[in-house]
């Protein structure tokens, strides 16, 4: 498929800058994958579409405060940087990006907080936004994350026009987040509150876990109009066995397995064995899915209302069938659907 195939105008006023007042009141649509048939509900109803012994596949990763702003030595100017992945533990090396990027060069100093609460120093060049950077404290790791929590702010994404609140700290993260390394929540999973999932466990729906990192590769537009020749970049993922063995009983079973996000479906799309079976994995992955494509493990799927043009947007298209997606897209827009992070829902079954 081409790039081109899956461009379409999304007006500005349709991008979500805040999200619903309640997690599981957004609005939901539902497509039938079977017949193109949609319904248009409240996130809450997803509810009456799953049964006892059911599977919901969960993206347990958690976002951490990941946009800094600092102040360059000598020059005081106000430095944007974007903490990406921690490379060494030990020397508190990172991998950023940094804005603006032609003021950052190998060997400048940069200063975090009023009373310079942490300093880095620029070790290396990545590309031109990118950086490795390495902070310059003594205290324990405790006490660095502490200062990076107090520091850092919510990464919200670019298109969201406005700084990010107290209220985002809360919001712009799943209920059921764990294990810190993302830049970018599983958009999908906001939608869960406490109460939807006890309403779903009392239900008899079971829950599995996953760990994917979204990194910022997430957002990285495509570039060229022959997919087949676009790359992802790698995020690390973890599939424990205990979780391995819940959606495969379910598989034994016949059961629905529902694949919540994006995230969700590429970590055990990139996990599963020759019997096409989940296996636990602790491993990165660049898989790139996009029509025509055969999934092995999940037969229903969440997702939000995505960009023009991104590989989200085409691995929904591979899920729900390329034509039914089109149309639910023209549908959404029709129906001012709100897209995006703290957008509204679709259910695909």
């Amino acid at each position: 498929m081409k790039l081109s195939q899956f461009k379409f105008n999304l007006p500005e006023s349709l991008v979500a800058n805040n999200p619903s007042e309640q997690r599981d009141e957004a609005r939901l649509m539902v497509l039938h994958k079977d017949s193109g048939k949609i319904e248009h509900k409240i996130f809450k109803d997803v509810l009456n579409y799953f049964d006892d012994h059911d599977v919901m596949i969960l993206n347990n990763t958690k976002v951490f405060p990941a946009r800094l702003y600092g102040n360059k030595e000598k020059t005081g100017a106000t430095i944007e940087v974007f903490l990406l992945r921690e490379l060494n533990k030990e020397l508190r090396l990172w991998d950023v990006l940094v804005d603006p990027a032609r003021k950052i060069r190998v060997g400048n100093k940069l200063y975090f907080g009023d009373d310079d609460l942490l300093v880095a120093e620029v070790v290396d060049n990545t590309t031109s936004r990118g950086r490795t950077i390495r902070f310059l404290f003594d205290g324990t790791d405790e006490e660095f994350r502490k200062n990076i929590e107090i520091l850092g702010e919510t990464p919200l994404p670019k298109y969201i026009k406005r700084k990010a609140t107290a209220q985002d700290k809360e919001r712009y993260q799943t209920i059921f987040a764990k294990h810190e390394g993302a830049v970018a929540a599983p958009t999908a999973g906001l939608h869960f509150s406490r109460e939807l999932m006890k309403r779903l466990e009392l239900k008899g729906v079971n829950f599995a876990e996953v760990t994917l990192h979204v990194g910022l590769g997430t957002f990285r537009s495509v570039e060229v109009e022959d997919l087949t020749k676009h790359k992802m970049d790698s995020e690390q993922f973890i599939i424990e066995q205990k979780d391995a063995d819940i959606v495969n009983k379910a598989l034994e079973e016949k059961r629905k397995i529902c694949a919540v996000g994006t995230t969700s479906m590429r970590a055990i799309e990139s996990a599963v064995s020759s019997g096409r079976t989940l296996k636990a994995a602790n491993d990165w992955t660049s898989k790139f899915i996009f029509p025509p494509y055969d999934f092995s493990i999940a037969n229903s799927m969440i997702t939000n209302f995505h960009t023009p043009e991104s590989t989200l947007l085409m691995m929904v298209s591979a899920f729900g069938g390329y034509d039914y997606v089109r149309n639910a897209y023209e549908v959404a827009l029709k129906e001012k659907y709100r897209f995006y992070s703290y957008g509204d829902a679709m259910l695909i079954i």
